[in-house]
């Protein structure tokens, strides 16, 4: 059995680095730490993407929707729709990405 400790993933106010913490053929998981103000640029990826709120607050925009996402919330983005996460808080935010099937 393999055991991914998501505590032991920091932010780094000075650059930003998503981690990849599971890729297969069905799957890819990745864990972005945002410090306050960091995000994403928009973009859409091929394939159905869903975004858990693990610690803190994100701004995720879907489309043309943008929401403030708490802790503890899974927002779903299907292919090729225009997606981006942002940490528009004062405290750090955690954020683990799901795709499936993995982008080739």
């Amino acid at each position: 059995m393999e055991k991914i400790d998501l505590k032991k993933i920091e932010t780094d106010e000075e650059k930003f680095s998503p981690e990849k913490v599971i890729q297969q053929e069905e799957v890819e998981v990745v864990i972005l730490a945002f410090a306050p103000g960091q995000g994403l640029k928009e973009h859409t990826t091929p394939v159905d993407v869903f975004f858990y709120v693990v610690e803190g607050t994100a701004e995720i925009q879907v489309g043309d929707e943008i929401k403030e996402v708490e802790h503890g919330n899974i927002v779903l983005s299907p292919k090729d729709i225009p997606h981006n996460v942002r940490n528009t808080s004062d405290e750090d935010a955690k954020i683990m990405v799901v795709k499936t099937p993995m982008p080739k």
